[in-house]
């Protein structure tokens, strides 16, 4: 059901930025590669109904842009993990479904799942009770869904608990069961074994609910990883009705090994504030982490772990300059990351990628993720609220 409540409005993560020669950072939002990934994402479920994942701000990308973008591609249905996620995309204007992972959090979450129309994911029979009166309240059935634990273990009711769990919600006035899904933890390795282990432990769970005379809705499985996979997981559990991709939608592979037609979205940039020359046994930056073994030119960018550069990239990642990469040297500060240029052509004014794909070249997420020792989701979704999303195409 879609909500047609709410008022339009900006997100309340990052603004929309327009460049300006002097601004200090941007990050240009590829609204075309989204479209391209959104359709790639399609081709996989093959039929199977799609609900786009746009948590953390749209993995830092805006999830109200990215929302109203799929929208208009075609894509009815969205997830997020808080209420305050959903709330904002409700405040956007987005009426379509938005699924609730987190759950609720008490009964000030739940009345406000019931007043905005979101469904969401009942972990425990606990969450019922907030639920049932937060929709008593409100006068209205309230859609929720069940996640079941099959090898995750975080969040879910366990898997020997479920069919109790779905017959409590069957049982209830005021809550209708829409969906039943599990959580893939490996499905991102080269061995799906494990993912195949799961997919067993889920259809004893949907068999004996079924003997049970109980209906668990819409069924689904796949993230981006399991969705990459392709057949091998899909003929596994051929009753899935949907998929949740997210990582992909972003133009990232969950790993290098998967398969599929990607165009990274987010391309991380900057310009070079300033070159010096430095003679050989100079320190550069906090704790003089590098020294230069050769007279050569640092040049400054104006960006830091404040800005989602992680510190781990010091001494490891590299930025893109005049279709070149130079290294990162010395400590990433809060606000300032230096690069050994040597005696290239490197002046200040110049732009600087990176991640992502410029004018001069690329510089892929994944690379510079493993660089920093981290994941892609993890740079994607820390570049910060100071650097201006602009959204192209």
């Amino acid at each position: 059901m879609r909500y047609a409540g709410g008022r339009p409005g900006e997100s309340r993560g990052n603004r929309v930025g327009e460049e300006q020669s002097g601004q200090r950072a941007w990050a240009r939002i590829d609204r075309e590669a989204l479209r391209a990934n959104y359709a790639e994402a399609l081709r996989h479920a093959a039929g199977r109904a799609l609900i786009a994942v746009i948590k953390a701000d749209g993995y830092g990308h805006g999830a109200v842009e990215v929302a109203r973008t799929l929208g208009r591609a075609g894509c009815g249905r969205f997830a997020v993990v808080t209420v305050d996620e959903a709330c904002s995309l409700r405040d956007a204007g987005i009426g379509a479904p938005i699924l609730v992972l987190g759950g609720v959090h008490g009964p000030s979450e739940a009345r406000e799942l019931a007043a905005r129309e979101l469904c969401p994911v009942v972990h425990a029979a606990a969450d019922a009770v907030l639920l049932e009166a937060a929709a008593e309240r409100a006068g209205r059935v309230l859609d929720v869904q069940v996640e079941v634990d099959t090898g995750m273990s975080r969040m879910g009711v366990p898997a020997q608990q479920a069919v109790a769990l779905l017959s409590r919600l069957d049982a209830s006035a005021s809550l209708a069961l829409t969906g039943t899904f599990t959580h893939l933890a490996r499905a991102d390795e080269s061995q799906l074994q494990p993912s195949f282990e799961q997919l067993r432990c889920f259809r004893e769970v949907l068999r004996d609910a079924r003997r049970a005379g109980l209906a668990p809705g819409e069924v689904h499985v796949s993230n981006s990883a399991g969705l990459l996979v392709g057949e091998a997981l899909r003929g596994a559990l051929p009753e899935t009705s949907a998929v949740r991709p997210g990582l992909m939608l972003y133009g990232a592979r969950p790993a290098p090994h998967l398969p599929g037609k990607l165009r990274p979205v987010m391309s991380f940039c900057t310009r070079v504030r300033m070159v010096r020359s430095v003679q050989a046994g100079t320190g550069v930056g906090y704790a003089a982490l590098f020294r230069a073994e050769r007279d050569t030119r640092i040049a400054t960018l104006p960006v830091g772990y404040a800005d989602g550069v992680p510190v781990a990239a010091s001494n490891r990642g590299a930025a893109l300059v005049r279709g070149r990469r130079f290294p990162i040297v010395g400590r990433v500060s809060m606000d300032s990351v230096t690069l050994d240029v040597g005696d290239a052509p490197v002046e200040a004014g110049d732009e600087a990628l990176l991640f992502g794909v410029g004018a001069q070249g690329a510089l892929p997420v994944e690379e510079a993720a493993e660089a920093a020792g981290t994941l892609s989701y993890e740079l994607l979704v820390r570049v910060g609220r100071r650097v201006p999303r602009r959204y192209e195409g």
